[in-house]
């Protein structure tokens, strides 16, 4: 059976028969009016609805596991396809622009000319690192006319360790990162910035993609303990953590289904969450399957428990020194250990006889030689008293050249080597078990039964994950390497091709260019799971090069730009906007890992929290100009700026962000405290470069924000807003200044990319 790829992307047509997906067979065409009747039937009928293909009858019912499910396009393997053959070969730069123009061929349709150099280079720089091209920056790529300038231009935004902190935020929002519970403490979770860094060493190492996946999933189970393979498993920590709940069973599954949920939207775009209560109810995900899925994950501790200062640390949270650190610390101890040894035998011949007060004052190290002293006698002689002023020389000596404290990091751990039972739970209530389930993949992807093999002796584990992992990473997932090269093409465009990044079941966006998406995935896999080689791929691409400026015509048959006839204008992301600010003004802290900043907020909004302005610390002002990648994420207190700009909550993953245009970015923009202190510091920085010539100040605020040089008229458009600050508002000129400053950072141009 052909797998089923319903068409996506084009205008409904009340008589043109078309192909419908998700609840519809997606091989058969429809009327309207007929599809209009199902929706309502699938919509307001208690159960979802299956169509029959073989009767054309409607049967309810979830759907279920069978040869015509399995045909669904992402369940079937992936298959490197030919690439299509075109009319205007000469605008292919690279295999995935034969795909495309393809496609716009075939709809009567061309693609939009080449961005300029100066909007191309404003774009990848933003794609890639995620900051503007400075003015120098800039001048010397439009005066490169070498042939491969673009290419080289690329090689070296991929090579830049700001790539790694750019596309970790991308990654961060689909696995829910968060540096706090939530919940009414919302307490902050120790060491989590760990995982973050983490996430950016792995990106700018390019680690193969299967590797970054078996180690967030399976790290600690791994032969050799690797630290930042145990970091990884951080994975498991990032979401909310209920620490008093009133019910602990029924929050242990909570935080179960927190996992699986997020395990199977982010390496697999699949929704099996909502299996937890009943059989899936769009795709073909049976309730058993998912129990078989939570299995893996059954003998996880949780976070903590009761006692976070205690259980937290105890069950979450590990060293992960390198391993010449925990030599060097292992030879310390073995080092000192007989000599405190030594030291308590001593003490122990006459601390019977001390008084409450020396036993006060024995506490103190300074005190124990003289208190001893006293007790000369049969018991302690003058030989045990020298040597134990001798002893305590020895290990003081040891103790000034102790080798640092090993890193900790938060992370996963197990209960021990044999897992509990896990139960089909009825309903999803976790106190009415049902039918006992082993581990097990989803059925409707035809997988082999897990081959679980137990680590090694000093793992206490039971080595599930690793056969979880395992079978997410094969070759032979149709799933995994689609997911992944499509959000690497959403980030870059804008949209997806398939547009529902987190699902690829039945009620997602099927796919605009099923075959491009195998293309991407196949190729993904044979450069070895690297990242980097497909994002040149894609940059260096015709399809990438477009002008966002389409034709009439391209706007008339590509209205929601489904087949890329051009390319789409983006705003900034939050993290962007506030990074582009203290760029150009030459005050962006460049500083990379470590713990997390805090930013200044005010009283105002730190009484937003239940118990006002609770762990939030204000971070030295030297440090508070760090990336935004940075400020701490604190899920009950969101700072303003970022979420007006569409930050998203971090309580689930969030594979798309919204972007909205809302009366608090121009507010926060024009009138918020960041701006117009970081519009000061720009003002000053002007004036130091260019003097008092406020020409030569124009020209260079134009230029940072913009990022090319700006037009004769435009400098005395400036130079005239200046003139009638000062001449007819009263302004002084270091104030006209800073208003112009402020007036640059709101410009749309600074805010938009092209």
């Amino acid at each position: 059976m052909a797998p089923l790829i319903p068409e996506a992307g084009g205008p409904l047509d009340m008589a043109r028969p078309f192909r419908f997906c998700s609840l519809i067979d997606a091989t058969r065409e429809y009327r309207l009016p007929a599809v209009m009747a199902a929706i309502a039937l699938a919509t307001f009928a208690p159960r979802c609805v299956n169509v029959s293909h073989s009767a054309g009858s409607i049967r309810q019912g979830p759907p279920p596991v069978n040869a015509e499910t399995k045909a669904w396009w992402s369940f079937q393997p992936v298959q490197r396809p030919e690439l299509p053959s075109v009319k205007n070969a000469q605008w292919v730069s690279m295999p995935i622009d034969q795909f495309i123009l393809a496609r716009l061929e075939s709809r009567g349709l061309t693609p939009a000319v080449e961005a300029s150099q100066q909007a191309l280079m404003r774009r990848v720089y933003y794609d890639v690192i995620g900051l503007p091209p400075t003015p120098e920056e800039t001048t010397a790529f439009l005066v490169d006319e070498s042939p491969n300038a673009y290419e080289k231009l690329v090689d070296r935004l991929l090579a830049s360790p700001l790539y790694g902190e750019k596309w970790a935020r991308h990654w961060l929002d689909v696995v829910r990162y968060g540096e706090s519970n939530s919940y009414e403490r919302d307490a902050t979770k120790p060491h989590v910035w760990r995982y973050r860094d983490y996430v950016i060493r792995a990106l700018n190492e390019d680690k193969p993609y299967d590797q970054f996946v078996r180690e967030q999933l399976a790290g600690d189970e791994m032969p050799e303990e690797l630290p930042e393979a145990i970091i990884a498993t951080g994975f498991y920590r990032l979401g909310i953590w209920q620490d008093e709940p009133v019910d602990i069973e029924e929050s242990l599954y909570n935080d179960l289904d927190d996992i699986l949920v997020t395990s199977s939207e982010a390496f697999l775009g699949l929704t099996i969450g909502c299996a937890r209560c009943h059989d899936h109810k769009i795709d073909p995900v049976p309730q058993r399957d998912y129990y078989r899925l939570l299995a893996f994950f059954r003998n996880v501790h949780r976070y903590g428990g009761r006692s976070p200062e205690n259980t937290v640390i105890a069950q979450s949270v590990r060293n992960v020194g390198t391993a010449t650190e925990r030599q060097e610390r292992r030879r310390h101890q073995q080092t000192i250990e007989p000599i405190n040894t030594q030291l308590e035998r001593i003490e122990s011949l006459v601390r019977d006889e001390f008084t409450d007060v020396e036993r006060e004052d024995f506490k103190h190290e300074m005190n124990r030689a003289g208190i001893l002293e006293n007790h000369l006698g049969e018991k302690l002689t003058e030989n045990d008293l020298a040597l134990y002023r001798d002893l305590m020389r020895r290990r003081a000596e040891i103790q000034r050249n102790t080798p640092p404290a090993l890193a900790k990091a938060l992370c996963v751990t197990e209960q021990g080597r044999e897992a509990p039972e896990t139960f089909l739970l009825v309903r999803g209530n976790a106190h009415s078990p049902g039918d006992r389930v082993s581990p097990g993949f989803p059925a409707v992807l035809s997988p082999p039964e897990p081959v679980i093999v137990p680590p090694a002796s000093h793992i206490n584990s039971t080595g599930r994950r690793t056969a979880l992992a395992r079978w997410i990473t094969a070759r032979e997932n149709p799933l995994t390497a689609r997911v992944m090269v499509n959000r690497i093409w959403h980030h870059h465009f804008g949209q997806g091709i398939v547009r529902s990044t987190n699902d690829f079941g039945f009620q997602g966006t099927p796919p605009t260019h099923p075959r491009l998406l195998d293309w991407l995935a196949s190729e993904f896999v044979e450069v070895g799971w690297r990242w980097k080689p497909i994002h040149k791929t894609i940059l260096l691409s015709s399809t990438y090069r477009m002008s966002s400026q389409g034709t009439a015509d391209s706007h008339l048959k590509d209205e929601a730009n489904n087949w890329l006839s051009r390319f789409r204008l983006r705003r900034l992301l939050a993290e962007e906007v506030r990074d582009s600010v203290l760029s150009v003004n030459h005050s962006l802290d460049l500083t990379m890992y470590g713990p997390s900043i805090y930013p200044t907020l005010s009283p105002e909004v730190l009484h937003g929290q239940s118990q006002p302005g609770a762990n939030w610390l204000t971070s030295p002002l030297a440090q508070q100009n760090r990336r935004s990648l940075y400020i701490h994420v604190k899920r009950s207190l969101p700072v303003p700026m970022m979420a007006s700009f569409d930050m998203p909550e971090s309580d689930k993953s969030c594979p798309v962000r919204f972007v909205t245009t809302q009366p608090t970015q121009a507010l926060g923009m024009l009138n918020g405290d960041f701006t117009n202190r970081q519009s000061e510091v720009f003002a000053d920085d002007a004036r130091r470069l260019a003097g008092s010539d406020t020409a030569k100040q124009i020209e260079l605020i134009l230029s940072r924000t913009c990022q090319r040089r700006p037009s004769e008229s435009e400098i005395q458009r400036g130079v005239g807003l200046m003139h009638w600050l000062e001449n007819q508002q009263n302004v002084s000129a270091e104030n006209a200044l800073r208003y112009f400053c402020l007036l640059a950072l709101n410009l749309n141009e600074f805010i938009y990319l092209d």
